[in-house]
C-alpha cells in the first residue's frame, strides 16, 4: 500500500499481462479438472451435433464436453484463450515501453534479461498449450512443429520422438505437453518490473525520489488495480461475441479449422495465434533451399525461417542493453526514462525491429489477403520478400528523421515559446502569432535529461584526444 509507483500512466502497462496470468491460473485449474490429455480415439456421441459419430481424440472429445455439458465450461474456455492472448500481448507491449524509454539500462540489466527469458517461456507455453485442443488447427501446427524438429541435423529424429513419442502425430503428444505449461506458469515471476522515474519536476537522478516527488507518486496499490478492469473489459467484449456465435471452439470463426485434427486435412485460411504467425509468415516467404553435405541434408526452406527469425529478435533484445553500453561507453545508473525523441538511433533500432516482424505477422496471412482482394499468391510472396529488408531500413530512416524534428520542436519551444493562436498586428502592419514560455511540467519534462558527462582536459592531454573523448557521450547527437 505505501509502494512508491512512477506517476505516469505508461508505467501501468506491465500491470496488464500481471493480472492475465492470474486468470490464466484461475480459469486453468478449472478446466484442469474436465480436459483428458489423452489421445486414444474414440467415435463422438457428445452434445455437438455436427461432429457425432466422428471419431476423435480423448482431449478434443472432453474440450467438446467441457464446453457444451460443462456448467460455465465454454465461458472458462474462452476466458483461458483470450487471457493468454492478452497475457502474450501485455508482455511485449510492456517491454517496448521499457525498450524505448530506456529503463533496461544499469542498473537494470538483470530485469530485462528475465524481462526476455519470460517472453520465450511464454512463447514456448503458448505452442504447448494451443496444441492441446488437438482440433485440425493445432494439429496443422503441431505437423510444423515436428517438421522443424525433424529438420535439425543428427538431433532432429531423436528430439522429434522425444516430444511426440513417435512418427507424427504419435500418441502421446497430448499427455506430454499437458505437462509442460503448468510447472512452468507457476514458475513465472510475474512482477518482473523496470520503473525508472519519468523526466519531470522533482526527479533526481539517484536511486531515492526527491520528498516531493515521493508523495506525488504515491499510491501505486491504487493505480495499478486500473488494468484489471481494462484487462476485464476487453475480455467481456471477445466473450460476447463469442458467446452469441454459439461455436465449440473460441477460435472456429476465425480459422475455418474446427473438428478433429486429421494428418491428411487441413483447413484454408489457416493462422496461428499472433504471437507464432511471424514464424509462420517467414516460412511461407522463405523459398525452397536445401544443403546437401557429408551424408547429411540441411532443409534450409524450414530451419532457417524457424530459427533465423525468434533467434534474432529474442538474442537481439537480450544484447541489445550490454551493445549500447559497449558502443556509448555510457556505464553510469540511470533512474530516469527517456522519451524517445531523445535517443533517436535506439528508437529508429526499434521501430525497424517492429516493421520486420509486422512484416512476418502480416505475410502470414498473404493467403487470406490475396483471395479477399483478388491478388495474386505469387506476387504477395515477391512483395512480402522485398518488404522483409525495405521495410526495416525505410522504418529506421523516417523515426530517426521524426526524432531529430521533435527536437527541433522542443528546442524552439524552450527558445521561442509555444503557440496560443493569438494573431497580433505589429505597428509596421505585420501581423505574428503571440508566443507564450511553456509551463513549468513542460519545460521541466523537456529539460529533464540526464546531464552528459564532459571530461575536461588534464595535464598532458592534448587537445585532439580532449575533443575524442568529448564526442564519446551517450545517445549519439549533439545536445
Amino acid at each position: 500500500m505505501r509502494k512508491v509507483f512512477p506517476d505516469h500512466w505508461s508505467f501501468l502497462l506491465g500491470e496488464i499481462p500481471l493480472y492475465s496470468f492470474i486468470i490464466l491460473l484461475l480459469t486453468g485449474t478449472f478446466l484442469t479438472f474436465f480436459f483428458k490429455a489423452s489421445m486414444l480415439e474414440i467415435p463422438y456421441e457428445g452434445a455437438y451435433a455436427p461432429l457425432r459419430g466422428v471419431t476423435m481424440s480423448e482431449a478434443y472429445a472432453s474440450s467438446l464436453e467441457i464446453s457444451f455439458n460443462v456448467r460455465g465450461g465454454l465461458l472458462m474456455r474462452q476466458m483461458h484463450h483470450w487471457a493468454a492472448l492478452l497475457f502474450i500481448g501485455g508482455m511485449m507491449i510492456h517491454m517496448l515501453r521499457v525498450f524505448f524509454t530506456g529503463a533496461y539500462r544499469k542498473p537494470r540489466e538483470i530485469n530485462w534479461l528475465i524481462g526476455v527469458a519470460l517472453l520465450a517461456l511464454s512463447l514456448f507455453e503458448g505452442l504447448t498449450g494451443y496444441s492441446l485442443l488437438d482440433d485440425l488447427l493445432s494439429g496443422a501446427g503441431l505437423r510444423i512443429t515436428a517438421g522443424v524438429a525433424q529438420s535439425l541435423p543428427i538431433v532432429g529424429t531423436w528430439l522429434t520422438f522425444f516430444l511426440i513419442g513417435g512418427e507424427y502425430p504419435g500418441d502421446d503428444v497430448i499427455g506430454r505437453f499437458y505437462t509442460i505449461p503448468h510447472p512452468a506458469a507457476a514458475r513465472c515471476p510475474a512482477g518482473a518490473d523496470h520503473r525508472a522515474h519519468d523526466p519531470g519536476r522533482g526527479c533526481s537522478s539517484t536511486p531515492r525520489c526527491t520528498q516531493g516527488t515521493h508523495q506525488r507518486q504515491r499510491g501505486g496499490a491504487g493505480r495499478s488495480t486500473r488494468p484489471s478492469s481494462q484487462v476485464g473489459r476487453v475480455l467481456h467484449v471477445h466473450l460476447r461475441g463469442h458467446r452469441a456465435a454459439g461455436h465449440p471452439s473460441p477460435r472456429s470463426t476465425r480459422s475455418g479449422c474446427s473438428g478433429p485434427t486429421a494428418p491428411s486435412d487441413i483447413g484454408a485460411g489457416s493462422q496461428p495465434d499472433f504471437y507464432l504467425a511471424f514464424l509462420d509468415g517467414s516460412l511461407r516467404l522463405t523459398p525452397g533451399w536445401e544443403i546437401n553435405f557429408l551424408g547429411f541434408t540441411l532443409p534450409m526452406s524450414v530451419i532457417l525461417p524457424a530459427l533465423a527469425p525468434i533467434g534474432l529478435i529474442l538474442a537481439g533484445l537480450a544484447l541489445y542493453p550490454f551493445a549500447e553500453r559497449w558502443i556509448t561507453g555510457d556505464s553510469r545508473e540511470h533512474h530516469i526514462a527517456e522519451r524517445p525523441r531523445e535517443n533517436p538511433h535506439r528508437t529508429a533500432i526499434g521501430m525497424a525491429a517492429i516493421t520486420f516482424y509486422g512484416v512476418l505477422w502480416l505475410m502470414a496471412s498473404n493467403d487470406v489477403i490475396s483471395a479477399y482482394f483478388r491478388l495474386s499468391l505469387n506476387v504477395m510472396i515477391v512483395i512480402g520478400r522485398g518488404l522483409v529488408f525495405v521495410g526495416p531500413a525505410l522504418a529506421y530512416y523516417i523515426t530517426y528523421r521524426i526524432c531529430l524534428g521533435l527536437q527541433r520542436r522542443d528546442a524552439a519551444s524552450l527558445g521561442h515559446g509555444v503557440e496560443t493562436g493569438v494573431i497580433q498586428r505589429m505597428p509596421t502592419g505585420e501581423y505574428v502569432e503571440v508566443h507564450v514560455p511553456p509551463n513549468e511540467a513542460v519545460e521541466a519534462r523537456i529539460r529533464g535529461k540526464e546531464p552528459i558527462p564532459v571530461i575536461s582536459p588534464a595535464s598532458g592531454v592534448t587537445g585532439e584526444t580532449s575533443r575524442r573523448l568529448r564526442r564519446r557521450r551517450p545517445g549519439g547527437g549533439v545536445r
